[in-house]
């Protein structure tokens, strides 16, 4: 019987995570799926997880809580005896998109916190143990936003940023024990985040002439979950049907 292997995706209940959560669950992974609030939408994900043969966890936890993250995970390793993750898929982002001027406290905040702050919580928290190993795969989610920037998404735009520069200084820092860091800058793509935007209206700037689907991103972070991707990292590949390149 072969090992267990265990990944985890951050936001992992609903739009992009969920379709990295069941793309990896179908290559063999035991998935933990991070969510902060609709357990409704994990359940759902679980559900159709396991309708497919596979397995997964769910963990409510705030990735921009540092307490709330590291007391959430080293439960769930206490009860399961597992203390290594293979894959971190750091997903978990908000947007508050407001102009500059006009942004609060609040907003500004928030959107740093989740997207910058749970990167650093998740992956500080698990990067020991694949050290250790000497082998691992850490995927983030950024944006095109944070490559080119877009109006009225300075917080979200600065802090996709953030984490590109993260994943560049990361990946060189764990290189030498065989763990890849890379980053997935996908544009616009059919979730819940783009449902309040007119697809017609980005046609004729997007070459392709429409918005990706989730599964096309998920493709490429699984891609960069496997051994085949072991000679890529520090990477920002972009999803974005050549809106930008």
């Amino acid at each position: 019987m072969s090992e267990v292997k265990y990944a985890i995706v951050t936001g992992g209940s609903r739009g992009i995570g969920k379709a990295i959560a069941l793309n990896l669950a179908s290559e063999g992974y035991h998935v933990l799926i991070n969510y902060q609030s609709n357990e409704t939408a994990a359940n759902e994900t679980i559900d159709e997880i396991k309708n497919n043969g596979g397995t997964a966890t769910k963990l409510k936890f705030d990735v921009a809580n540092t307490e709330q993250t590291e007391s959430v995970l080293q439960a769930w390793m206490d009860e399961s005896g597992v203390n290594y993750i293979e894959v971190i898929v750091n997903n978990a982002g908000i947007k508050k998109d407001n102009l500059m001027m006009w942004m609060t406290n609040e907003e500004w905040h928030s959107v740093i916190d989740t997207s910058l702050g749970g990167f650093f919580n998740v992956t500080r928290f698990l990067l020991k143990p694949m050290l250790t190993k000497r082998y691992g795969r850490i995927v983030n989610v950024v944006s095109l936003s944070g490559v080119k920037g877009m109006s009225g998404q300075t917080n979200y735009a600065a802090a996709k940023a953030a984490v590109i520069g993260a994943t560049k200084s990361l990946a060189q820092e764990v290189a030498k024990r065989k763990i890849t860091v890379n980053a997935v800058a996908p544009g616009f793509i059919k979730t819940d985040m783009t449902s309040d935007i007119d697809p017609e209206m980005y046609k004729k700037i997007i070459p392709m002439e429409r918005f990706g689907e989730v599964e096309e991103v998920a493709s490429l972070v699984s891609f960069l979950a496997s051994k085949n991707a072991s000679y890529i990292t520090g990477e920002v590949i972009h999803v974005n049907g050549g809106l930008y390149t």
